[in-house]
Parts: C-alpha cells; sequence; structure tokens
C-alpha cells in the first residue's frame, strides 16, 4: 500500500504549485482552487516520488510540485498502471484516464537536464467522489474490471468549431447502454493523417484501450483517410467485421458499398472504422457489437476456446 507524499496546487497556469497539507476533491472536477482542474479527462494528476528522485540524481535542485503534478505518490509503481485503474484515497476513486502527455513547449527542468519525466511516467485522472485528502493518507491501488473505450471523431468543421458533430456522443451513449466501462475517452480531430496515425498509435501503445472506435471520414473523397491510416497502424485485419458492416448499412442504402470503413487490431486495442452519420455509426456497431467483447479477449491473450455450445 501507497500513500500521499505530497499535495500540490496553483492558482493559476503556468505558475509553480505550492504544496499544502490537505486539499478537497471535487467529483468530477479536481481540487478545489487548482488551475488545471476542470479539464474533461485531465482533472488530477500524479507523480511519483521515486520519480522524482530520479532528477534529483541528475543533480537537479527539484521538489514534488515543480512538475506540476497535484498528488506526489510513495510507495506505487504509476508507471505499471493503465487507463481504467483507479487510484482510491478516502473513497474517492481517481480513474485513470490518461497516461504521460505531450510536452508542446520545452520546460526549465528539460533544459537543465535534458530529459523531463513527466511526458513519461507522469499519469492523469477523472475524479468519482468528493471529499477531502491530506498528506499520508493510504492509497489503493484497483484495476480494472471493464473495458476501456477511445472514441475519435473526424471532422473538419467540427474541429474547428465550424459546425456541430454529434456523432461521438452518440457512440458514447451506444456503448454506455451496451457495455460495461471503465472510462470512456472523446477526441476530435481534423482529417488528417498525421494527427490520426499518431493518435492510433498513442492509444494502442501507450494508453492501451480495449476499444478504439473512429467515425467519419471512411469513404472516397480526398479528405477520407481514416481506412488508410487504419491499414497502416494495425497489425491484422479483420475483414469479417468490415464485410458485416457494408451489408448491414446495405439493406438501407447502396452507397454503403463506396464505405472503406477497416477493422484490425493493434497489439490489445481492437479498432473499428464507422462512417460519419449518427444512424450510420450506430447500424454499423449494432451488427458487430455481440463479437467485441470475445475478439477484444481474445487478442488480449485468452485462450478460451472460441467454439460456441
Amino acid at each position: 500500500m501507497g500513500r500521499i507524499f505530497s499535495i500540490s496546487v496553483s492558482e493559476r497556469k503556468g505558475t509553480k504549485k505550492t504544496n499544502v497539507d490537505t486539499a478537497f476533491i471535487r467529483e468530477d472536477f479536481g481540487i478545489e482552487g487548482d488551475a488545471h482542474a476542470g479539464f474533461i479527462h485531465r482533472q488530477i494528476s500524479f507523480l511519483a516520488k521515486e520519480s522524482i528522485e530520479k532528477m534529483v540524481k541528475l543533480g537537479l535542485n527539484v521538489k514534488s510540485g515543480d512538475f506540476a503534478e497535484n498528488i506526489t505518490t510513495e510507495g506505487i509503481d504509476l508507471c505499471k498502471l493503465r487507463v481504467g485503474d483507479s487510484i482510491l484515497i478516502n473513497n474517492i476513486d481517481f480513474v485513470v484516464s490518461q497516461i504521460g502527455k505531450i510536452c508542446h513547449h520545452r520546460c526549465a527542468i528539460y533544459y537543465q537536464a535534458g530529459d523531463c519525466i513527466m511526458p513519461k511516467e507522469g499519469i492523469f485522472a477523472i475524479v468519482r467522489g468528493s471529499g477531502e485528502i491530506k498528506v499520508g493518507d493510504p492509497i489503493i491501488i484497483k484495476p480494472k474490471e471493464s473495458l476501456t473505450v477511445g472514441i475519435i471523431t473526424l471532422s473538419d468543421k467540427g474541429s474547428k468549431g465550424e459546425r456541430e458533430d454529434i456523432t461521438g456522443r452518440e457512440i458514447e451513449k451506444y456503448i454506455k447502454a451496451n457495455f460495461k466501462t471503465s472510462f470512456i475517452r472523446t477526441e476530435m480531430i481534423p482529417d488528417e493523417k498525421d494527427i490520426l496515425e499518431n493518435m492510433l498509435v498513442d492509444f494502442c501503445d501507450l494508453q492501451r484501450f480495449d476499444l478504439i472506435i473512429t467515425n467519419g471520414s471512411t469513404g472516397v473523397s480526398p479528405r477520407d483517410i481514416a481506412p488508410d491510416v487504419t491499414l497502416k497502424v494495425i497489425e491484422k485485419r479483420l475483414p469479417g467485421f468490415e464485410e458485416a458492416m457494408r451489408m448491414e448499412s446495405f439493406k438501407k442504402t447502396p452507397r454503403a458499398l463506396i464505405s472503406r470503413a477497416v477493422c484490425g487490431f493493434r497489439r490489445g486495442s481492437l479498432i473499428i472504422n464507422v462512417p460519419g452519420s449518427p444512424k450510420g455509426a450506430i447500424e454499423n456497431l449494432q451488427v458487430v457489437s455481440p463479437a467485441i467483447e470475445h475478439t477484444i479477449e481474445k487478442i488480449q491473450g485468452s485462450t478460451v476456446d472460441c467454439a460456441v455450445n
């Protein structure tokens, strides 16, 4: 069992955090009074004391809070956690929502040491429950018990705020109604190959989502790139999924035949491309849903026989 080594907050972004003895945690928000609280899936941040000690050994004069983390832990290997796992403190459930982060601007620590631990060893979480925490409180780790899902909406106009794109929300509703989930993350990006490729690789290799659903950009227009990028990143293709989805849509419209949607997997993550329309996306998911959980179990190493009595 680990414990809270320190708690750190800052009233404004871009300023160093101050260590405090106690903090009030608000559900679906983070630490009251902290400038970084309130983000959709990065409500609170964690970093291990053991990680900070690595930087101290490099000669840096750093302490907990200097890496902008909210909670510094002691006695827990945070690097072994995965999205969907829970960090339990005083009956408050901090659900791991992101492993590491991309630093778009190099910090002073990076320039001093040539490296920084937060992008690789820091983790983020969403908050389920409210209450007070204090330095020294025990920490319990609870492994995830259900699916983690990443939903990526591809929309040039939607990503610019020029159009409301509701397909991602409809997919999230469908997943919540039909599967038990530990965590769902939604993103909206433009139809750009590099952006989608980087996100898929991150979602599979670092975040290790069980299921990743892209919506939109599956047709034959010049900007339709989801199938091409998916083919590039997957290890194996699942043509049965693709054929079933197209044939189900074909019952409604012959235009379904121009869909190039790809399904496959990378490492332990199942990737499914669905259309950009809410109706088409849900129709496609409905036809493959009965096979999703078993497929994920198999690609993650289950040796249970596939035969059905």
